[in-house]
């Protein structure tokens, strides 16, 4: 009988150890999620709380390109007839109008022409006289139908002959209707065809330029975009008349609006597409060429959101603390979602819920150096 309770004493006093470590393990554990602070170390810790809240939440695309022109909109100027540059003060940069002279060209060309035409105009007269004379004859049977025939044919040919010489004088900006014998001139100019600005000057004073010569290059400014190179796999995130941002990196916190009107239907040989955008409101100091940075918000979803500083990270995993009374936080591991504007979307892992549980949004990192200081 002794022996019995001495066996039964000893079977409860293991149990009883058995559930201490039990309680020592729970506690252990429950150490290194939860966190009490007193009063002073509360007011220390600075920390602020707040809620979950749904926000709209879109990744961003970040592409790259550079500022370029429709061919509509840059002008290349020659002279039809080629000759020597007599005049031109033109630098790249300067701003041009519609119908300004750009420069002045001189040759001997100019003036044979200018006499061909006139002498043309002359012939053309007797030609036509000599034609009526020639009908009033036939009809009267005084005059043969050949020599009225080919009478009509010199006049038509002159006629031909006149008109040709006077588109070749409108070429060179000279009005054949204002021309006369004592107005010959041995010089033309040429003119600007677009309100801009001169891109480009190839030559000087007194060289010879040939028809194909490129004297100047202008462009209208009005419709310069942004064409941004797009590869295939981000294609089908664009669509025409979505906005964007674009800055370049010598001003990056300046943001010009834009929209996309055009997608290219063909890829290069890296995979990729041009997409052309225009700017909401064109800055002047934006220059054809220029490279620029663009972001598109593409994948808009909403999401339950935190404050991006309530997110700490320990050993690989990302965690946020809640207040679950005043002063006693616990430690809940996380998944983040998208971020955007300081927000970043996050959801408790293993399904637990923290929506409209006070998370806490500032003084997150000072309480998770306390609660690792207070494990070790």
């Amino acid at each position: 009988m002794k022996n019995s309770i001495i066996f039964l004493l000893v079977l409860l006093s293991l149990s009883s150890c058995s559930s201490e470590k039990a309680d020592q393990s729970e506690t252990a554990v429950s150490d290194e999620t939860t966190l009490s602070l007193t009063e002073a170390q509360y007011k220390d810790a600075d920390i602020r709380t707040g809620t979950l809240e749904k926000r709209t939440i879109s990744i961003l695309l970040k592409l790259n390109g550079k500022i370029d022109v429709p061919p509509q909109n840059m002008v290349s100027v020659s002279t039809p007839l080629g000759g020597f540059l007599k005049s031109s003060k033109l630098l790249p940069g300067m701003p041009v109008k519609k119908g300004e002279v750009l420069a002045v060209m001189e040759d001997q060309q100019y003036i044979q022409l200018q006499q061909d035409y006139l002498t043309a105009k002359s012939k053309l007269a007797y030609f036509e006289n000599e034609y009526k004379r020639q009908q009033e004859l036939n009809q009267s049977k005084a005059s043969s139908d050949k020599i009225f025939q080919q009478t009509e044919v010199d006049f038509k040919t002159q006629k031909i002959a006149l008109s040709a010489l006077s588109e070749k004088l409108r070429l060179i900006n000279i009005n054949p209707a204002l021309l006369s014998e004592d107005n010959l001139s041995r010089q033309v100019n040429v003119y600007s065809t677009i309100d801009g600005f001169v891109s480009k000057v190839n030559v000087n004073i007194g060289k010879y330029v040939n028809p194909s010569d490129v004297l100047f290059e202008l462009i209208n400014p009005e419709d310069i975009h942004l064409n941004l190179k797009v590869f295939e796999k981000d294609l089908d995130k664009l669509s025409v008349g979505q906005k964007l941002m674009a800055f370049n990196n010598n001003q990056p916190d300046k943001k010009h609006g834009c929209e996309i009107i055009l997608i290219s239907q063909d890829l290069s040989a890296d995979r990729s597409a041009e997409v052309h955008c225009h700017f909401d409101n064109y800055d002047k100091a934006l220059l054809p060429g220029m490279y620029m940075n663009a972001e598109v918000a593409v994948h808009v979803s909403d999401q339950l959101a935190v404050s991006s500083d309530a997110i700490v990270s320990f050993e690989g995993r990302d965690f946020v603390f809640v207040e679950e009374k005043p002063r006693n936080f616990r430690l809940v591991e996380v998944s983040q979602g998208d971020s955007e504007g300081g927000f970043t979307g996050v959801k408790a892992v293993q399904g637990k819920q923290l929506e409209r549980l006070p998370v806490v949004i500032k003084g997150a990192y000072s309480l998770l150096m306390q609660l690792k200081n207070k494990g070790e």
